[in-house]
């Protein structure tokens, strides 16, 4: 098991004297990457040598290895250390932090330059192959948006719909969760949904919406409760599923202040069910170092595929408009206490 202070550091303090300068934060990711020594990603050789620039040279196919390679730091311009200040800023604050945040406190010159890294850590938190969630499981929709006069009951016009399955826990507590935008509320879309996120033959615990009665035909036990009938509120008779969409649209409008697009809130809710599966951890530096152990495991995300939507008739931009930089590296020589050479406190 991981351990603060040996694999992972236990304080902010502890960071920076880790990590002074980008030489140890690739010496990190190297031992992250290769914990029992360096492997070619192209031919498995495990010899090699280490070259200027931050590459090895395979000593068996002769091929250059950039270090970031095949991570979400491959042929980034801003300095590791930044990148480690970042997921340190994301990863130990309760609530997260945003964009604006992290340009204030790192002071970097650009606002696009805090948001597209924060975007590719988000990238990164959905773990391939993660296990599936565990009956009995409750499953709903909840909808993320502002007001919407004239609608009724399921229906939505400009609301993102999100849907909700969270492990319950005897006697009141909860599991990991698995949250998704979804296009609408049929079974089309809620089904796949629950099929994905759930193990076949769990108990799932939803709302008389019908929806969901093909999951017994994908080897479910679906257990429905009429919350018309049942004579309680709805976070009553199903309190798993509506605490966690209480506690996602409470983080949205605090962390973000609301401004969050439908086109990215998947994922805002990558981050969201990554911190709160890991609620429990000992210390923040875990999910620092269960961040960084994913991203340098997920793929490289470019900034156009993070800026367009996905959708092909439309491909304007959709991240802040303003010009991207450069932030230096936050590895900077002793200032010598420039606050004793003046005396002027006006």
């Amino acid at each position: 098991m991981p351990r603060a202070g040996l694999h992972y550091p236990g304080s902010y303090g502890e960071l920076r004297a880790w990590f002074p300068d980008d030489a140890a934060c690739l010496d990190y990711l190297d031992w992250l990457r290769w914990p029992d020594g360096f492997v070619c990603p192209h031919c498995g050789c495990e010899s090699g040598w280490e070259m200027a620039g931050g590459v090895r040279r395979c000593a068996g196919c002769r091929r250059r290895v950039s270090r970031t390679a095949g991570t979400i730091f491959q042929d980034t311009r801003t300095p590791l250390t930044v990148w480690f200040a970042a997921a340190w800023q994301m990863t130990s604050q309760k609530h997260g932090i945003s964009a604006l945040g992290l340009q204030r406190v790192l002071g970097l010159g650009s606002y696009q330059t805090a948001w597209a890294m924060l975007h590719r850590y988000r990238a990164a938190m959905v773990r391939p192959g993660r296990e599936r969630l565990s009956g009995p499981v409750e499953a709903d929709e909840t909808y993320v948006g502002g007001e919407e006069p004239g609608v009724s009951g399921r229906q939505t016009d400009k609301k993102a719909i999100v849907a909700i399955a969270v492990e319950v826990r005897e006697p009141r507590g909860f599991g990991r969760a698995r949250l998704r935008c979804v296009p609408d509320v049929s079974a089309a879309s809620l089904v796949p949904f629950v099929c994905d996120a759930v193990e076949p033959g769990a108990v799932v615990l939803t709302d008389g919406w019908g929806a969901y009665n093909p999951l017994p035909e994908h080897g479910y036990t679906r257990n429905k409760t009429v919350i018309s009938a049942s004579g309680d509120p709805a976070h009553v008779s199903m309190p798993a599923v509506h605490r966690v969409a209480s506690l996602l649209k409470r983080w949205l409008l605090g962390t973000h202040q609301g401004a969050v697009s439908a086109e990215h809130l998947d994922a805002y809710l990558n981050e969201f069910t990554f911190r709160f599966n890991r609620r429990n951890a000992r210390s923040r530096g875990m999910l620092f170092f269960r961040l960084m152990q994913l991203a340098v495991a997920a793929p490289p995300v470019t900034y156009r595929q993070l800026v367009v939507k996905p959708q092909p008739k439309r491909t304007r931009p959709t991240a802040p408009r303003g010009p991207r930089s450069h932030p230096g590296s936050l590895a900077l020589p002793p200032a010598g206490r420039p606050w004793r050479q003046t005396n002027d406190l006006s």
